[in-house]
């Protein structure tokens, strides 16, 4: 089950994090912050009251872009869809709160990720370099969820990408 992560998930949440990543990891004090609302959310999906999975997603004021910042899946429950789970809830967070695009970066050595994103839709448009704290670079990806409504508030649709 996908739902919306809750304080009491925070330890899982964190060893979650620990265990999928050598570095750049996101701080218990980050996440804490996160499960506060403040300009994030976190979703979880959980099978028997254990937390197998999160998504962290940012969602900035007055933007219509989304980021989703981390997805992290227990390595014991890899290959059964989760990520892929975890992901759907992710735009369906984005679209009901208004976002129009969703962006991302993926560590340049990461296959795994890249067939994830490539699969749900996302196309890459940039690299960074030295994003990462190892010098590793990033590969960015972005996927329209939905066409932007004009600033009218017509409601009529954009035949142009959101940004």
């Amino acid at each position: 089950m996908i739902r919306r992560a809750r304080a009491r998930d925070l330890d899982a949440i964190v060893a979650l994090e620990n265990a999928s990543f050598r570095g750049d990891r996101i701080t218990r004090r980050s996440f804490r912050h996160q499960l506060a609302g403040t300009g994030g959310t976190i979703l979880v999906d959980v099978e028997r009251g254990r937390v197998r999975g999160y998504v962290l997603l940012f969602l900035r004021a007055a933007s219509t872009v989304a980021r989703l910042y981390s997805i992290a899946v227990d390595a014991g429950a890899r290959g059964r869809g989760i990520g892929r789970r975890l992901l759907v809830g992710a735009e369906r967070e984005a679209i009901r709160r208004g976002r129009a695009v969703m962006r991302l970066e993926v560590r340049k050595d990461n296959a795994a990720s890249f067939a994830l994103f490539r699969t749900a839709g996302y196309r890459e448009f940039a690299e960074k370099d030295d994003y990462y704290e190892d010098g590793m670079s990033a590969l960015r990806f972005e996927k329209v969820l939905r066409r932007a409504v004009r600033a009218r508030g017509r409601g009529t649709t954009s035949g142009r990408k959101a940004a």
